[in-house]
């Protein structure tokens, strides 16, 4: 998309979410969703013209109706479409004839419902796109421009419409409501909310795009079925990544790990939600589980600077909690360290003497007799050298106390450490309840800190805060730019160690020697060129897995034993009627540790490299990392550095250690490989990858290409 282009559309979608005056077509008294949204828009400080039209009422909610658009008879910015579903074209084309170029349409029984809904559904893309019609939907409730007062939205908004910097975009209608009045339950301020509907037009893309260049939006919020234009996506998420917007995503439709090719063990490893996990890791999208996550982290965010470091210091009134949130950090990759001898000391001198100055800290209940002890033990643990981040375990009040001014002023001493604390405080509570109106009345007058709800969603965002501080703070990573490929052969269907190989070697990634041998006296002669023992293994056209077959013999150390092994793998290709037979004769190589590097072709979001424990390993123990491509030397080293067997590279129990940067290195440049081929390749598989201190070495390879389009 041109630069005028983009600039174009986003003035389309700016134009959609900030009308000054809004017609509901469609408006009838026997309607809840009309009913809805004529109120939401009445309620919530919509200041514009709102105009009812329905050709059969003259009145409708108790306001004058209009036949029609062109009765209306003044400017429209706005059509809220909620007639059936045959008749919404000619709402379009009316409205079109007018100069309206912007459209929320409510109505369903489009592509969701089969073939004549997706004939339907076709016909208003191609009307719109044809006319420049911007429109949100169909299938979808509209959407809350909280920051601005305009609302509409086709189910009851609950009260009070809490403004804010969350903006979140859901391809779902009916969580729409249930996200709303959560954000409300734990005083979430929203600055947009908006169902997708069926994206006909208008696609999450659009929106996000809105949310980053819009002010008033700190933190983006997503609930997504599917990502439908993963390069958009992805162009919109680093943009976001460079202005600083935090992007949080529940993304369903977990899916069983599935093979793409039946050749490659590459396949197995690589399933849609891990290639997911993979692009949005790369992408600085901050993905969650649930959608209390996904407000709570979006919550958190808006107002978390990016943090410098993991190192957490725990206030607490409670052992239970401290050791709750003890286990939560471990499994957030956030450290608890020791409290410096100055800073316990200053907390030996306020705790009370069955008090232990330790990290997490444990105040005890003392706090019922000195109500201030919990936040000055926070103010003293803030000031300590190696923490990076106070959580604070706390909570707004609930309900009125006796004395409100002295609650009052409690809260603003509190507030006031936490202003004057060297690093952030992030307040959690112990568990997730809704903040009360008291409460929310309290956070307001006294400016007290956004509360994460509850320890285990808190320290889900504090996890997912400091993941995305790794984002800004980081270099960009250094990407390898493909190159031309070189390639000796037709590319087509699939390649066996051989050609693979050859390939790899041609294209600059160190292979193991070998030598073609096509009847038993060259195989020998091979054998001695290279020096006993060595490998021989099968060669036939279309042969993957050789090992299935017994066509792999290790340690052959003799000239009689290798011919012994070439006449009888040759046999028993012959006894499958395979084609194409020979031996490959290769040194055999010892000790090390092998690994798999392959690439396979996802259907969303193209070329993904897997990188895991290989040979036999690969079946048993499925231990993977993966990128997406294109990646550079960082992401790959992040990703064999969360293999759970990353010890074994750095020598446990007494092994060599293997020379991370040299794999690192070799892998990228099997992933430029991949890259340079395009689309051309459906699978590239090196297994095993063999990794000998700073020796690393492809030992086997397969290619499998994709059929010609015609």
């Amino acid at each position: 998309m041109s630069v005028v282009a983009r600039a174009s559309r986003a003035e389309s979608i700016r134009a959609l979410f900030n009308p000054t005056s809004i017609a509901l077509v469609g408006a009838t008294d026997k309607s809840g969703w009309s009913l809805s949204t004529f109120v939401n828009l009445r309620d919530n400080g919509f200041t514009g013209p709102v105009y009812l039209v329905n050709p059969r009422a003259e009145q409708v909610h108790g306001q004058q109706a209009h036949s029609s658009l062109s009765a209306i008879g003044a400017p429209v910015d706005l059509v809220y479409v909620m007639v059936p579903t045959a008749a919404v074209l000619s709402v379009l084309r009316e409205g079109e004839r007018l100069g309206i170029r912007q459209y929320v349409v409510l109505t369903a029984g489009f592509g969701e419902i089969g073939a004549e809904g997706a004939r339907r559904e076709a016909e208003v893309h191609d009307f719109a796109v044809a006319h420049g019609l911007t429109v949100l939907g169909p299938n979808g409730n509209g959407f809350i421009n909280a920051a601005a007062s305009i609302t509409p939205y086709g189910l009851p908004i609950p009260a009070p419409l809490l403004s804010g910097s969350v903006g979140v975009v859901l391809q779902s209608g009916a969580l729409a409501s249930a996200i709303l009045t959560f954000s409300q339950a734990r005083n979430i301020g929203l600055s947009l909310l908006t169902a997708m509907g069926n994206e006909t037009v208008v696609s999450v893309n659009d929106v996000l795009d809105y949310l980053i260049d819009d002010p008033r939006t700190k933190v983006i919020a997503l609930f997504l079925e599917s990502v439908r234009h993963p390069a958009e996506f992805a162009a919109a998420a680093r943009r976001a990544a460079a202005t600083g917007k935090p992007i949080v995503v529940l993304k369903i439709g977990s899916s069983k790990l599935a093979s793409r090719t039946a050749q490659a063990h590459t396949g197995a490893l690589v399933g849609d939600d891990a290639v997911v996990d993979a692009a949005f890791r790369q992408l600085g999208v901050l993905r969650v589980r649930s959608l209390e996550d996904l407000l709570v982290t979006a919550g958190l965010l808006t107002e978390l600077a990016p943090l410098r470091g993991t190192r957490i210091g725990v206030v607490s009134a409670s052992g239970g909690a401290s050791e709750i949130i003890a286990d939560r950090a471990e499994e957030e990759g956030l450290d608890i360290p020791a409290f410096a001898e100055t800073t316990r000391a200053e907390l030996d001198a306020i705790l009370p003497e069955f008090a232990t100055a330790q990290n997490p800290l444990d105040v005890t209940g003392y706090v019922v007799v000195d109500r201030t002890l919990l936040s000055r033990a926070m103010e003293v643990v803030s000031r300590d050298p190696g923490i990076d981040l106070v959580v604070l375990v706390s909570d707004l009040p609930r309900v009125e106390p006796a004395n409100v001014d002295l609650a009052m002023r409690m809260y603003q001493a509190t507030v006031e450490r936490v202003r004057q604390a060297p690093v952030p405080v992030v307040v959690v509570s112990n568990v997730l309840v809704d903040v009360t109106a008291f409460g929310r009345g309290v956070q307001h007058e006294t400016g007290f800190p956004y509360v994460a709800g509850g320890i285990e969603h808190g320290m889900t965002a504090i996890g997912a805060a400091a993941r995305w501080s790794a984002v800004i703070w980081d270099e960009v990573p250094r990407q390898v730019r493909p190159a031309e490929p070189v390639i000796a052969g037709e590319p087509s269907g699939m390649w066996t160690e051989q050609q693979a190989a050859a390939l790899l070697a041609d294209n600059g990634i160190p292979v193991v020697p070998a030598q073609l041998a096509t009847d038993s006296d060259s195989a020998v002669a091979a054998a001695e060129g290279f020096g006993y023992p060595v490998v021989l293994k099968a060669v036939a056209d279309g042969l993957g897995h050789k090992s299935d077959i017994g066509g792999v013999r290790l340690g052959l150390a003799n000239p009689r034993e290798v011919r012994q092994a070439h006449d009888d793998v040759r046999a028993a290709l012959q006894a499958r009627g395979a084609t194409g037979i020979g031996t490959l004769i290769q040194p055999q190589r010892s000790g090390g540790v092998e690994l798999l590097v392959g690439v396979v072709r996802d259907d969303t979001w193209g070329l993904t490299m897997a990188v895991g424990l290989g040979g036999m390993w690969v079946e048993v123990l499925r231990d993977s990392a993966l990128c997406v491509l294109p990646a550079g030397h960082a992401e790959v080293r992040a990703a064999v550095e969360r293999l759970r067997g990353f010890d074994v590279l750095r020598g446990a129990r007494g092994g060599e250690p293997a020379d991370v940067d040299a794999i690192v290195d070799v892998a990228v440049r099997i992933g430029a490989l991949a890259e340079g081929i395009g689309d051309q390749l459906d699978s590239l598989e090196v297994n095993p990858l063999l990794v000998r201190g700073s020796t690393v070495e492809a030992l086997d390879a397969l290619i499998t290409w994709r059929p010609a389009v015609a």
